[in-house]
């Protein structure tokens, strides 16, 4: 999945209808006729899967009703058995099963089966008269009904307004992790791949897409048809997908021949464009990068107007929310453009990378998500160099350093068994870190061994699964054949290299084990600090965790094989040394004036000067910030803040670097910049008793002011320029710098007169509607633009202008309706609880809502969603003071069990601890640093 991150929630029927239904269901589970006297047990007792009844093919039959809202289904699964038993225990969620049926290879005859439920596993059992043969092939029938799902997964409805306001119906599905169980009975763990033959039942007026192509239609009656779908190859269950609705389309064949089509609601088939485009170029890159063909005909990309997460990777029948799809070149955003192009890079590569090769179990899941991110980056720069994404990787790894310096963080590699704890493995360590670390391993393989040792992984185990050591096996025997260093594959399969020259690589003609190096990156949380101090030519260096909190835990244990790179103020060549000690000392040719390590951030670990070796560097910025790159200038202005939070360095240290970014151009530095500082002022504007807030809140204003005067407010520019110039006039208008302010009011007045048919510049729009929507006026302007079909590309700019509101009222009333789902869509309630909750009116009143519809947020986005914790978390990122934390512990104790148990809700805790000790530390000293340096 991509990028919003994440898959949702099932409620399941109104009450009066489930007690209908619970009727029907008693009657359905005695089928078969009762044994003697009382029910038999349910015959198995785990959440997983027995082993010895495995799936070979489905046969399925999905017949929807978008008028009753209900759907039945006829599920014809093909098995073998590896060892006799007398039941078949598979997934099934709110399916109400009317008969089920066993079917012996060699028999002619079914014999119907007894099914037992056994809710709380999501699991039934199909308890066989006589007992089931090892080596036999059996074939299940299974009729069934259920609802279509109100939530975002399982086989959901969503519904659209066309242009003259008419309400249409459609239903989608979304499986992963969990919910394939929700539209059919099924063996619903990644292992157990099987072929898919599927056919749906729909009104002529609709049309109905699947994984594969249809190969005919039947018209059953003037009132139905039935689309026949071609087989699927070998696949998981959580890939299969399919929609019923009336949606247009258009169409390209990709340079080898792959059919890639765009489906929309017809009003937006003219926004598909851009989509159809990138896709073809994308899907011919990974064709020709992985030298492994594209295995289907076709590959449809579908927008979907309801959708949690931000886009899903069903094979052959990708799914979107319409953000992460539709592009319109007149209205919408650099950033939009970026997003749209990154989210199909994501979606396409996991054609291979989780479709092709999928990960055993849930645990390995950054096998899927860190590649698909990852890949994203290195599909992009080739297809699409103008969009410069090698900015952005940065950010990502900066957001993963976040959660995982808290005690609460995971292994990227961790066990996980129920759906909740699935569904909380699509977080930032899975995604964000997976792509950081194998960012890190290209760097120290070089990109040509890595891509070799990523296609012979992919070759080798197509339409299989793997677990995180086989990717390591393959990575550890490639050789590299870089530069003009002479390699040789020794007897026991590992590579070692001959040094020659400058192109000093890292292994020394030492073996080069990348299993070893891996498994400390995959196997522990957390990340390495590693301190440097120079005495002279020698370079003294430590490692130990880097870990935030009141009471961290020791990091004694903690080891890590760290690829060191380097530069000094006498060799711009990058250096390499690999450190798998706690301690070690690197000798240099020269004694040197600066050091930095971590040459473009391209490890995953944080470094901390000793002695003067910080103000070295902040001198060097000072002087002449250019003599090292962007990417290195953020790392520093990120590690900094870092290192202010364990008490490394003081608060006055980490202002005084900032002091350079008066002369900063770049976009990733200004931007890492705002990111430090910004919520620093946010924590201060919350108890602001003195002024020191606003003083901050001079001083960032300040430090960007020439940058912002220099915007102009048009679409001119290179990506990053447009994107930059979005951000930055955005920050100046919200935090009311003057002339920034009138400027915007001047816009939005003009656009105002026009009744909207102005045409505003893309990439200053937010700013423009936010500084509109602070008049009750301009408000409740905008938001009768965000109802018109016309404004759809840019309802996201209208909800955070719409949020930024002063009013409480207007402020409930936003998410009253994102709950109700009519006006504003439930899908993007958790973008605006969130904005609410970071503007100083919205702050208690987005906690209050929390509390009051927690169940409702949690039955529609799912318990243990990234959707849930984007909000928990949040919410709660600006909370400072004990009497929050003791609400916010109250509140969640008081839940039940599981949900208490929400690894978010750890989080959330160890963050306001965190800034409650931060505030306590540094509030006077940025106070006196503030009043001793006026810019």
């Amino acid at each position: 999945m991509a990028a919003l991150r994440r898959a949702g929630p099932f409620p399941g029927p109104s009450p009066a209808v489930a007690a209908g239904l619970l009727g029907l269901l008693s009657a359905a589970l005695a089928l078969g006729g009762a044994r003697g006297g009382g029910s038999p047990r349910f015959p198995w007792d785990s959440v997983r899967l027995p082993k010895h009844v495995i799936p070979l093919s489905y046969h399925l039959l999905i017949h929807p009703n978008l008028t009753t809202l209900t759907f039945s289904g006829t599920a014809t699964i093909e098995v073998t058995v590896t060892r006799q038993t007398g039941a078949v225990v598979l997934h099934s969620k709110r399916l109400h099963i009317t008969r089920a049926a066993i079917e012996a290879g060699s028999a002619r005859s079914a014999q119907k089966v007894r099914v037992l439920e056994h809710q709380a596993f999501e699991q039934v059992a199909l308890l066989a008269a006589e007992p089931l043969q090892a080596g036999q092939y059996y074939t299940l029938s299974i009729q069934y009904f259920a609802n279509l799902s109100e939530s975002f997964h399982g086989f959901y409805k969503s519904t659209y307004r066309t242009q003259e306001g008419e309400l249409r119906v459609l239903a989608a599905t979304q499986f992963e992790p969990t919910a394939a169980r929700m539209a059919f009975p099924c063996f619903d763990e990644p292992a157990f791949k099987a072929r898919f033959l599927i056919t749906i039942r729909r009104e002529p007026k609709h049309l109905a897409l699947s994984n594969m192509p249809i190969v005919k239609s039947v018209t059953i009656t003037p009132w139905l048809v039935e689309d026949h779908f071609d087989t699927t190859v070998k696949m998981s269950t959580y890939l299969v997908a399919f929609i019923v609705s009336d949606f247009k389309s258009i169409s390209k064949i990709t340079g080898h021949g792959v059919k890639i089509s765009v489906y929309t609601v017809p009003d937006k088939i003219n926004q598909a464009h851009y989509a159809l485009d990138a896709a073809v170029k994308l899907l011919d890159f990974y064709e020709d990068y992985f030298s492994i063909p594209y295995p289907l005909p076709k590959q449809d990309l579908a927008a979907i107007p309801d959708f949690q997460s931000g886009a899903m990777e069903n094979w052959g029948l990708t799914t979107y929310r319409e953000s992460a799809l539709l592009y319109d070149p007149e209205k919408s955003s650099a950033s939009s453009k970026l997003w749209v192009t990154m989210i199909i890079a994501h979606e396409l590569a996991h054609q291979w990378f989780g479709n092709l090769v999928t990960m055993e179990w849930w645990d390995d899941l950054w096998l899927n998500e860190g590649f698909a991110m990852f890949m994203e980056f290195v599909s992009v720069s080739v297809t699409h160099p103008e969009l410069r994404v090698e900015d952005y990787f940065l950010r990502r790894c900066f957001d993963a350093i976040e959660v995982d310096s808290l005690n609460s963080s995971h292994p990227i590699s961790t066990p996980v068994e129920d759906p909740a704890q699935i569904l909380e493995m699509f977080d930032n360590v899975s995604y964000q870190k997976g792509s950081c670390i194998l960012n890190m391993l290209r760097d120290y393989l070089t990109a040509d061994v890595l891509k070799a040792g990523l296609v012979q992984y992919l070759q080798k185990y197509s339409y299989q699964n793997t677990k995180n050591e086989d990717l390591w096996n393959i990575m550890t025997n490639i050789c590299p054949t870089v530069g003009s260093d002479k390699n040789e594959l020794q007897g026991d399969g590992f590579c070692r290299t001959q040094q020659s020259s400058s192109n000093a690589h890292w292994t020394k003609g030492e073996t080069l084990d990348v299993k070893a190096m891996m498994d400390t990156w995959t196997l522990q949380k957390g990340f390495p600090l590693v301190t440097v101090t120079v005495r002279g030519k020698n370079v003294h260096l430590q490692q130990e965790r880097y870990m935030k909190g009141v009471n961290s835990p020791s990091s004694t244990g903690y080891l890590w094989h760290i690829p060191l790179t380097y530069i000094t103020s006498k060799s711009d060549t990058v250096q390499r040394f690999l450190m798998t000690t706690k301690a070690d000392v690197i000798i240099l040719p020269e004694e040197v004036e600066w050091v930095k390590f971590n040459v473009d951030m391209n490890g995953y670990y944080i470094v901390h000067y000793e002695d003067d070796g910080w103000d070295r560097l902040i001198n060097l910025l000072k002087e002449n910030h250019t003599v090292i790159s962007s990417n290195d200038r953020a790392s520093l202005i990120n590690n900094v803040f870092q290192l202010v939070s364990i008490k490394k360095l003081s608060i006055s240290k980490a202002f005084d670097l900032t002091l350079y970014l008066k002369h900063e151009r770049q976009i990733m530095p200004v931007l890492q910049g705002m990111n430090e500082l910004i919520p620093i002022y946010r924590l201060m504007e919350r108890r602001d008793m003195d002024g020191t807030a606003k003083q901050l809140k001079e001083y960032i204003i300040n430090l960007f002011k020439d940058l912002i005067d220099k915007q102009s407010w048009s679409d001119e520019g290179s990506a990053s320029e447009r994107l930059l110039r979005d951000s930055l006039l955005l920050f100046a208008c919200v935090h009311r710098y003057q002339p920034c302010v009138d400027k915007a009011k001047g816009y939005f007045t003009e656009w105002q007169k026009s009744n909207g048919t102005l045409s505003l510049p893309a990439d200053v729009k937010t700013a423009v509607y936010a500084v509109g929507a602070q008049t009750s006026e301009g408000w409740d302007f905008l938001l009768s633009k965000y109802r018109l079909h016309l404004f759809n590309v840019e309802r996201e700019n209208i909800e955070l202008a719409l949020s930024l509101s002063r009013s409480k009222d207007k402020l409930q009333w936003l998410m009253d309706q994102g709950l109700r789902g009519d006006i504003v869509r439930t899908q993007d309630l958790p973008r605006i609880i969130v904005f609410v909750a970071k503007t100083p009116s919205g702050c208690h009143l987005a906690w209050t809502f929390l509390k009051e519809n927690w169940d409702k947020i949690v039955e529609k986005f799912e318990l243990g969603s990234n959707s849930v914790a984007n909000i928990v978390t949040g919410l709660t990122s600006r909370y400072s003071t004990r009497s929050q934390l003791a609400q916010v512990k109250e509140f969640f104790s008081s839940l039940e069990e599981k949900s208490a148990r929400l690894r978010c809700i750890q989080q959330a805790i160890e963050t306001i601890e965190d800034n409650i000790q931060w505030m306590d530390r540094n509030f006077e000293k940025v106070k006196t640093w503030l009043q001793n340096n006026q810019l």
